[in-house]
């Protein structure tokens, strides 16, 4: 899970940018890729949360090059930076990421 906060005007490049992640993620499948944004109610923060399937050596979603045009600049975006929180053990879940 990665959590941030872009700069005041710059929300809408950001989701441009998570918008073009997702047409490449619908047009190349990867396997074993489940990925989801959020975007909180003050309108700049951001949270994801992707799990892959994949070695941990290789994940799909940061070979795209949607991805990699996304993080490219981000902390020039950001506010708050991104913090990164791993999460290890799914205890529950009900229809969430496509179940």
């Amino acid at each position: 899970m990665v959590r941030y906060k872009v700069k005041a005007g710059r929300a809408a490049e950001n989701e441009g940018y998570i918008a073009r992640v997702f047409e490449q993620l619908r047009r190349e499948k990867p396997d074993g890729v489940r990925y989801a944004v959020f975007k909180l109610d003050d309108g700049v923060s951001f949270v994801h949360i992707a799990s892959s399937e994949a070695e941990a050596a290789r994940n799909p979603l940061v070979e795209l090059s949607a991805f990699k045009a996304f993080t490219a600049d981000i902390r020039d975006r950001c506010e708050e930076p991104p913090s990164t929180m791993d999460l290890r053990e799914m205890v529950g879940s009900y229809r969430f990421f496509g179940e």
